[in-house]
């Protein structure tokens, strides 16, 4: 079997591959550009595996003219940029201790070794620079099938690395099939293991979540997350119910090229997010869709308050959670506050009020115009209509 794709053509791909072939070393791509191409997915970064030393390859890389870059060298990768595009090259490795959140390794000459230290089967493929796939652990049946499943035994795996878990769900609703489930054996695994995710850091804990409601269609790997125990340790008190009707509302009333927002679907799960690590702007985002899942705001009144792109999370969340459907216009609703200035200036207010008399009174009419829907004209509010 074999992939194809630009990116393989890509002339500094080949002269890396080329590079480290004439000096004698293997050199084969490895992981998600292999899977991607084989289920006919975009193709972002390139994996590089080889028997050569970190040493090595930048000394090979070096010489053919490409900037070597030491980006993580204690695990043998040299990230390669070569004509303007970068390669992940990596050290045959082999597990020497594990700690379920790091790696000592050892440097290694034979894939067989690389590919036992792999997470799932469908990400220990490889293939040569002319497309030709190499398959040490019979990983492509499963790939084909959409089985995300660890390789060898699913506890030994995630013993190696906790994090694992939330990849397995991450991974399946990525690439799984949702028809056949989720792999029993390694569901049983993360299940029981579960708790091992309290040792892991926060900002990798959010990175994969992140990750993982960013798929088309997150909802089945979740609900068995929370089934497993794992929603619990990640969110504590999450409820995964509202996700599948938010995406379905998504699919509905979104264009299909727009990315899914992971904040949109966070906020339906509600819960406590202490386990995770967010930005200032993530926190306040999250926080104001919370209100507004509370709140019965028309959609012009959540357009002003939160913006045309917040409120529509707002709104679409807030249907799936009550189990509904968006009002009516919500969209051009929506899109009407966003663009709406309250009417009423200081100025209009001035000299007769003054400081704190002066914002109480514009905070009042702002207050009656919101409960108007946005409708009374500034004659309206200054005369008291």
């Amino acid at each position: 079997m074999k992939i194809a794709g630009d990116w393989l053509d890509h002339p500094g791909t080949q002269a890396l591959m080329q590079a480290l072939e004439t000096a004698g070393h293997q050199a084969l791509f490895v992981g998600g550009c292999v899977r991607n191409a084989l289920l006919g997915e975009p193709v972002s970064d390139v994996d590089i595996s080889t028997d050569a030393t970190p040493e090595t390859v930048s000394t090979l890389a070096g010489k053919a003219g490409f900037k070597p870059v030491p980006t993580g060298i204690d695990h043998g990768t040299v990230t390669v940029v070569a004509e303007g595009k970068p390669h992940e090259v990596t050290t045959f490795r082999r597990d020497v201790e594990t700690d379920g959140r790091r790696a000592v390794v050892a440097f290694s000459d034979k894939i067989e070794e690389d590919a036992q230290r792999r997470d799932f089967t469908m990400n220990a493929l490889y293939a040569d620079r002319h497309g030709t796939v190499i398959d040490p652990l019979n990983g492509l049946p499963d790939l084909q099938s959409r089985r995300v499943r660890f390789v060898g035994d699913p506890e030994t795996r995630i013993r190696e690395d906790y994090l694992r878990i939330l990849r397995f769900f991450r991974f399946h609703a990525a690439y799984g099939d949702p028809a056949q489930g989720l792999d029993p054996e390694g569901l049983a695994a993360c299940a029981a293991l579960a708790d091992g995710l309290d040792g892991i850091s926060k900002e990798r804990i959010t990175a994969e979540l992140r990750k993982l409601l960013t798929a088309r269609d997150p909802a089945p790997a979740v609900a068995a997350m929370s089934h497993a125990g794992v929603l619990a340790r990640v969110v504590p008190g999450a409820d995964p119910r509202a996700l599948a009707p938010l995406v379905h509302f998504e699919a509905g009333h979104l264009d299909a090229a727009e990315a899914p927002r992971w904040l949109r679907r966070l906020a339906v799960l509600g819960g406590d997010t202490e386990n995770l690590r967010l930005s200032k702007a993530e926190a306040r985002d999250l926080n104001a869709l919370r209100a507004a899942l509370a709140s019965t705001d028309s959609p012009a009144v959540l357009g002003f308050i939160l913006g045309e792109t917040l409120a529509t999370d707002a709104l679409l969340a807030r249907a799936a959670s009550l189990g509904g459907h968006p009002p009516a216009n919500w969209k051009p609703e929506a899109r009407r506050g966003a663009t709406t200035r309250f009417p009423v200036t200081a100025a209009d207010l001035m000299p007769t009020l003054q400081g704190e008399a002066l914002g109480a009174r514009l905070k009042q009419l702002e207050a009656r115009w919101l409960a108007s829907d946005l409708t009374l004209t500034r004659e309206a509010l200054l005369n008291g209509a």
